[in-house]
């Protein structure tokens, strides 16, 4: 890997949903379920990688006017009874987060997942020891891309001071998160996701990209072992 000249940072701030678990299965089934509430025509897998991305109270007025706050207690009701059973990590993910962990580098979350699924969903993976915070959707004034969940999810973290930041994730929001915070702007799998048409998609590009979390994985004990 002598060709990666990408620094080892001083913090990590994770996406979670599908970027360290596979979690499109649970969300695509809660969405169909909530628009066969509402007379709503289904999405397809393929839908959903574009649409998927914003959190609820970003995307929701536009897909259920008025009734969109009713449509987001409906939604979150559906996911309430799959989300865990359903839950599996991707692969490298725990990997990962080891070889973060055993840098020494600080980690933290900043999903646009609800706030309570998120945790829950740590939690039941026992992985909450990796992470400083655990940052959700309206957990901050605003969402992913908006900074606020990024320096709710740092705090004091030195990061913020002028320190390297990567920003991992899988979609068009987190590069557009990554270039808010002036951080690396990294994505894992094998496209990038949640982009509107492919200009929008292409003009967010990262700055670097991995097949998995295990390339990455492999990336950060190279570098630790460059040192």
């Amino acid at each position: 890997m002598s060709e990666i000249i990408l620094p080892l940072p001083d913090a990590v701030l994770f996406d979670w949903d599908n970027t360290l678990v596979d979690s499109w299965g649970p969300i695509l089934v809660a969405l169909n379920l909530t628009f066969d509430d509402y007379g709503l025509e289904r999405w397809t897998m393929e839908e959903a990688h574009v649409r998927v991305a914003r959190s609820l109270r970003d995307s929701f007025p536009a897909l259920f006017g008025d009734d969109w706050g009713k449509a987001k207690d409906r939604f979150y009701e559906h996911f309430h009874q799959i989300h865990l059973e359903k839950l599996s990590p991707l692969n490298g993910a725990h990997n990962l987060l080891l070889a973060l962990k055993d840098a020494g580098i600080y980690t933290a979350i900043v999903s646009n997942k609800h706030g309570d699924f998120l945790r829950a969903e740590v939690a039941h993976l026992e992985w909450g020891h990796f992470f400083g915070q655990q940052v959700g959707a309206t957990d901050a004034p605003n969402d992913k891309p908006a900074l606020d969940p990024v320096h709710m999810a740092l705090g004091e973290n030195a990061a913020m001071q002028g320190g390297t930041l990567w920003f991992v994730g899988d979609s068009v929001v987190d590069i557009q998160c990554a270039r808010n915070a002036g951080a690396v702007a990294i994505i894992v799998g094998s496209e990038v996701t949640g982009g509107a048409d492919a200009a929008e998609t292409s003009a967010f590009c990262p700055d670097w990209h991995f097949t998995d979390c295990e390339e990455l994985a492999g990336v950060v004990k190279h570098l630790r072992k460059a040192l």
